[in-house]
């Protein structure tokens, strides 16, 4: 069974980790929620993965529509696997991701133009999101 908002009012002041239909990672402490999942969270990061490194963004108070949230639950960090991964500064971890980024843009430009070169239709994971799919 699906679980319904109210088992996560349990939950309230607690620390959450939250990922986004967009990917993003959020932590921060669960204030208060609606019958729709809406979040409230305080003491907001976001935390990036990028390789084997991670960074944490400060984002404050925090409201998350539900239908937004593709996992939550609650969470200790300090007993967590990053440990495994090493903590880069703010700065660093977005140049990194940055240029990731670039490199996923030009795989998937060379992807698309093989696939064209055959005759193909060429559809990346955004683009079919982007569509409907």
């Amino acid at each position: 069974s699906v679980p319904r908002p109210e088992s996560l009012s349990s939950g309230i002041n607690a620390e959450y980790g939250v990922v986004l239909r967009d990917g993003r990672t959020l932590i921060g402490y669960l204030r208060s929620l609606d019958q729709f999942a809406n979040l409230l969270l305080t003491q907001t990061i976001e935390r990036i993965h990028v390789r084997n490194m991670y960074g944490d963004i400060d984002r404050g108070v925090y409201l998350v529509r539900g239908e937004n949230v593709l996992l939550c639950g609650e969470t200790d960090f300090r007993k967590s696997k990053f440990k495994e991964l090493k903590q880069v500064s703010q700065e660093e971890i977005l140049k990194i991701q940055a240029e990731e980024l670039k490199e996923k843009e030009e795989r998937q430009k060379l992807l698309k133009k093989a696939f064209q070169d055959r005759g193909m239709p060429y559809y990346s994971m955004d683009t079919m999101a982007d569509e409907g799919f």
